[in-house]
């Protein structure tokens, strides 16, 4: 096998994996391209992304870009024969698109054509899906519509977040990585085109993750897990964001109408669509994030909010 030079693309943690899996075999990392540090946290401190720490940790050159095509003069010059991308945030044109020897690959973390788009972990556990995973595919210029070379399954199941999916097809989706760019390196690698209904995962909105009560208690609870933990599921009691950071369904409770609360002896309970929902875990607006029954007990008895 001959090792292979590359350009790996990457910003959040979800890529870390793969660029330390590549950086620890044969193949050599030529540049890591990731997005500019950017201000996190309450004092918005400058920070560079996981990838651009990873990098620097390695001594691999890094350099950051919005677009690729901020930094085209500074890539068509090198001698690269792949490119690998994992969750860069922006798309690879013409000529980048076309500039490594072997073209690009992606690992996209659905079982495409399900879910094509910015967030299919999160969309795929919003919709209900029996299971997930990754596919390692050929870039092309439409949005996750190349032949694929590798995939992974995994169940979802009834309690798993997006984020500990996520985490999950990093790591395993970094050993597909390798797999394929060790085979495109030695010829063995062959794509196949993509087959099925194609469905699409844009990106999450803060609407996306306001849980609706008259929804049955899957549809709420699936939707839950799903956007945590970004962009985190909220509510509103007495006009006040509450975000819902835990939640189980209540199948052994009495029916509540939707968003009316019930609080017993060690628990409080919600009403949905169907079954109730009981909270777990809250963080009120301006507090901590608390036990949801301790939250309860600081309510008035007599006038429990409804949530909506």
């Amino acid at each position: 096998m001959s090792a292979l030079r590359l350009v790996v693309a990457g910003s959040p943690s979800a890529a870390v994996p793969t660029l330390a899996t590549l950086a620890e075999s044969d193949h050599e990392i030529v540049r890591v391209i990731t997005r500019p540090a950017s201000p996190q946290g309450r004092k918005r401190v400058l920070t560079p992304t996981p990838v651009a720490d990873e990098a620097a940790r390695r001594g691999i050159a890094v350099l950051e870009a919005r677009r690729l095509s901020e930094i085209e003069s500074e890539l068509l010059p090198l001698d690269i024969d792949l490119g690998v991308i994992v969750a860069y945030g922006a798309l690879v044109r013409e000529p980048l698109l076309s500039w490594p020897r072997l073209g690009w690959i992606n690992l996209h973390f659905s079982l495409l054509p399900r879910w094509r788009g910015a967030a299919p972990v999160q969309h795929a556990v919003i919709a209900g899906d029996a299971q997930t995973g990754a596919t390692v595919f050929r870039l092309t210029e439409g949005l996750d519509e190349g032949d694929w070379y590798a995939r992974l399954t995994t169940p979802i199941g009834a309690h798993r977040t997006a984020g500990s999916l996520l985490d999950e097809l990093s790591d395993s989706g970094a050993t597909l990585v390798r797999t394929v760019v060790d085979q495109l390196a030695n010829g063995t690698a062959v794509a196949r085109p993509q087959e099925g209904e194609v469905t699409v995962a844009p990106k999450l909105s803060r609407d996306d993750a306001m849980l609706r009560w008259g929804e049955n208690a899957e549809q709420v609870h699936h939707r839950l897990r799903g956007v945590t933990p970004e962009p985190g599921s909220f509510t509103h009691a007495d006009g006040q964001v509450i975000k819902v950071l835990d939640a189980v369904i209540a199948r052994d409770a009495a029916p509540l109408p939707p968003g009316h609360l019930r609080r017993e002896s060690s628990r409080v309970l919600v009403g949905t669509g169907t079954q109730p929902l009981e909270l777990v875990r809250v963080q009120p607006a301006g507090k901590q994030a608390m036990a949801a029954i301790d939250w309860a007990r600081g309510l008035p008895a007599d006038r429990l909010p409804v949530l909506a």
